[in-house]
C-alpha cells in the first residue's frame, strides 16, 4: 500500500486510480509511477491540453520521478502496453494515476470517461487490474457503451462545443476511432527502476 497519502481522496491502496482535472492529479499522484492524461478532442485538433483555461506544463501534474502519458480513445490500449513494460522494466507492481481532463473547469467530460475507461480497461485485459472503485466505474462505463463511442464523443457536450468551435464531424469521428494509433504519447519517461517500492 501506498503510505504517502493517507487521505481516502488518494486511492492509494489501489494500483490503477482515476480522477479528474488537475486537482484529481493532486488528489491521486502522490508516489505514483505514471500518470496518464486523456483529453479526448483537443489532441485531434493539435490544440494544447485542457487544463482548466490555459495550457500547463504535463509533467508538473506528476511526481519528479514518474512518466507522463497522454491518451485517448485513439492509443487506450498502446498506452496500457507501454505501461506494463514500464512495469516490467521497473521489476515491480507500478501505481497509475488516470485523469481525465473533463472541461475548463475540470467538470465531468463523457469523451474524456470513455477515453479514461478505455485504458483502465486496456490496462485490466493485460493483467494490470487492482483499480480503485473510481477506476473501475470509468472502465464498465467504457465497457458497456464501446461500440458507441463514436456517436458518445460528437453527441456529447464536449463534441458539440468542438463542432462549436470549429471541429469537423470527421475530425470528431477520427478522435474516437478506438486504438487506431499504435504508438503510446509519452512526454517523460519514468526514472530509474531502482527507485523505492511503493507498493
Amino acid at each position: 500500500m501506498n503510505e504517502q497519502n493517507p487521505s481516502p481522496d488518494a486511492q492509494a491502496k489501489y494500483q490503477v486510480r482515476f480522477d479528474w482535472g488537475r486537482r484529481g492529479a493532486a488528489r491521486i499522484g502522490a508516489g505514483v509511477d505514471i500518470l496518464v492524461w486523456v483529453d479526448v478532442l483537443p489532441d485531434a485538433a493539435g490544440r494544447t491540453p485542457n487544463l482548466g483555461g490555459g495550457a500547463v506544463d504535463l509533467a508538473g501534474l506528476a511526481p519528479i520521478d514518474a512518466a507522463v502519458l497522454e491518451a485517448g480513445l485513439v492509443d487506450a490500449s498502446a498506452a496500457a502496453r507501454w505501461i506494463l513494460a514500464e512495469q516490467e522494466r521497473l521489476g515491480r507492481r507500478a501505481f497509475i494515476a488516470v485523469v481525465g481532463a473533463g472541461d475548463a473547469d475540470e467538470r465531468f467530460a463523457a469523451d474524456d470517461l470513455l477515453g479514461a475507461g478505455a485504458v483502465i480497461d486496456a490496462l485490466a485485459g493485460l493483467g494490470v487490474d487492482d483499480t480503485s472503485p473510481e477506476a473501475a466505474v470509468a472502465a464498465a462505463a467504457f465497457g458497456g457503451l464501446r461500440r458507441a463511442v463514436r456517436h458518445l464523443t460528437s453527441a456529447s457536450t464536449s463534441g458539440r462545443s468542438a463542432a462549436a468551435a470549429g471541429l469537423s464531424a470527421a475530425e470528431l469521428h477520427t478522435a474516437a476511432a478506438l486504438d487506431s494509433s499504435d504508438t503510446a504519447r509519452v512526454l517523460r519517461a519514468g526514472g530509474t527502476a531502482g527507485k523505492a517500492s511503493r507498493g
